[in-house]
């Protein structure tokens, strides 16, 4: 398969890629850079945020949700400058910021929080501590706490019937499925994909037949695992530190790729969006119902 950049533009952490079917439009953020980005029919643009941003969904309502180091924000899309609305604050551990973040069937938003690891220039700041978590905020702006704590939370899926959910610990290296309990509560965690040579475990996509395929940061490539968890295949890209994928396109059958620039990085490619069709057919992307 071919992988080619959206647009020559390159991304310090670019993440959280988002395909809304009914505008054919592509959301996603650059955490470092504090940027959500949106490219759709109308052309590109991008809206500059004062602190880092992990995720930029499409919501019912006709607006957007940011995921903020501060909290979780609303924003107008058709604004000319970004004025960000607060709408809740999920985790209020001091020294945390948002990671990971999707909507599941019903539109809920569940977000992984992490320690900080950025510097207010951009630079790192090594992980030294297990403080994140993960929460579930319902359309009312309610928050939920699921687990806590994690290292740093990637990847967040749900199968076919909505009682099981994978949620990765960069940390651990690992994916984790965990049952969903009637009340909500999560239950039965599994060890569901362990560690791997290439590269350790960020977002992932899910496609039809319910394979996940996960971006490997360091690995330079996506790892596709079986719905049971065993490896399916290596799927090799042009950039060092993929982040995420999502599926899209008129056919779903696009897979985006976010990526990083870190101060290791060689490839020309690094920090690009990338995107190749891969002649499967993926999962759709829900907003948030709110």
């Amino acid at each position: 398969m071919q992988w080619l950049p959206i647009s020559q533009q390159r991304y310090r952490l670019a993440e959280g890629p988002f395909w809304d079917a009914r505008d054919r439009t592509l959301y996603w953020a650059d955490i470092v850079g504090r940027l959500a980005c949106r490219l759709g029919p109308d052309g590109y643009r991008q809206w500059q945020l004062t602190e880092p941003v992990s995720a930029f969904i499409p919501c019912a309502s006709g607006d957007a949700l940011l995921t903020l180091a501060s909290g979780v924000y609303r924003l107008d899309p058709s604004a000319s400058e970004a004025e960000p609305t607060r709408f809740c604050v999920a985790d209020a551990t001091p020294g945390n910021r948002a990671n990971e973040a999707r909507c599941d069937a019903r539109g809920r938003l569940w977000l992984g929080t992490m320690q900080n690891n950025i510097a207010e220039d951009g630079g790192d700041i090594p992980v030294t501590q297990r403080s994140g978590g993960l929460f579930r905020i319902d359309p009312d702006g309610s928050v939920t706490q699921l687990l806590s704590d994690l290292g740093i939370v990637n990847t967040l899926l749900w199968n076919e019937a909505g009682d099981r959910v994978i949620c990765g610990d960069t940390l651990d290296e690992s994916l984790y499925s965990h049952g969903i309990a009637d009340d909500g509560r999560l239950v039965d965690r599994q060890t569901w994909a362990g560690p791997h040579p290439r590269g350790v475990p960020d977002g992932s996509a899910m496609d039809s037949e319910g394979y996940v395929w996960n971006a490997r940061w360091g690995g330079h490539c996506l790892l596709r695992f079986a719905p049971d968890g065993c490896l399916d295949r290596v799927v090799e890209l042009p950039v060092s530190h993929p982040t995420s994928c999502v599926f899209g396109g008129p056919s779903l059958t696009h897979l985006y790729v976010t990526s990083a620039t870190p101060s290791e990085a060689a490839n020309d490619l690094d920090g690009a969006v990338l995107t190749a069709d891969v002649g499967i057919v993926g999962l759709p992307c829900t907003g948030f119902a709110g």
